[in-house]
């Protein structure tokens, strides 16, 4: 019974020394992350103004786990969730050599980005949906993968090289310009004729926006993003 003790001990002591180095790392990326995006912001607001004024950009620090960057009519919410998960045996990633050879690459911290309409937020459109754009997964030593949406266009390798990915500055702007180029391709779709046809007088009293245009949506790949 003793031993089986000291091998509960053992394995709570490795396990949470991992997620706890995994923890740091996705939340050093993440500040990296909205450091980036406010120079990013930053830049296009100069380049912008040169040709439209009138184009809003905007970067706002919701809390230590979250961030917007606004722009036009399109709102990226980027989260840092803030538990380690792993995935079933199944799952792509965890087929990965690099994966395999290391229990300790198993778990993840992961970074989620959002893609709302600006007005959702603006007028508290509760029921509104956003979109998932990406998936970030970080590792223990700093190695990450992105899964998501098609069009995300990222210039990453595939899986197969998933070792040889690792977090700098320059991948992490990238990830963030290819959310917004992917959320700006992402048009706004109106609702058919016939499902605002017809209205109540509550419908009009409790609805600012009678009509509940929804964006086109985004191409969920299962597969990691290449």
């Amino acid at each position: 019974m003793e031993d089986r003790l000291d091998d509960i001990i053992n394995g709570l002591h490795h396990k949470s020394k991992t997620k706890q180095i995994i923890y740091r790392n996705t939340k050093e990326t993440f500040e990296r992350m909205k450091l980036i995006s406010q120079q990013l912001v930053e830049e296009l607001k100069e380049r912008v103004a040169e040709q439209d004024a009138d184009v809003e950009m905007e970067y706002r620090s919701i809390s230590e786990h979250e961030f917007q960057v606004k722009f036009s009519g399109d709102l990226l919410v980027f989260v840092m969730h803030t538990n380690v998960i792993t995935f079933p045996d199944d799952y792509e990633i965890m087929r990965n050599p690099y994966v395999e050879e290391d229990f300790r690459r198993r778990f993840f911290g992961h970074i989620m980005a959002y893609n709302f309409m600006a007005d959702t937020v603006k007028y508290n459109r509760l029921d509104d949906p956003g979109y998932l754009v990406g998936r970030m997964l970080v590792n223990i030593e700093n190695h990450f993968c992105v899964e998501g949406v098609k069009q995300l266009d990222l210039p990453f390798e595939k899986i197969t090289d998933f070792a040889n990915n690792k977090l700098n500055d320059r991948v992490l702007r990238i990830i963030v310009e290819s959310a917004m180029v992917a959320s700006v391709n992402n048009d706004l779709m109106g609702q058919d004729v016939s499902d605002i046809e017809r209205i109540t007088l509550k419908q009009k009293l409790e609805n600012m926006h009678l009509t509940k245009p929804r964006k086109l949506g985004f191409q969920v790949s299962h597969e990691l993003t290449n």
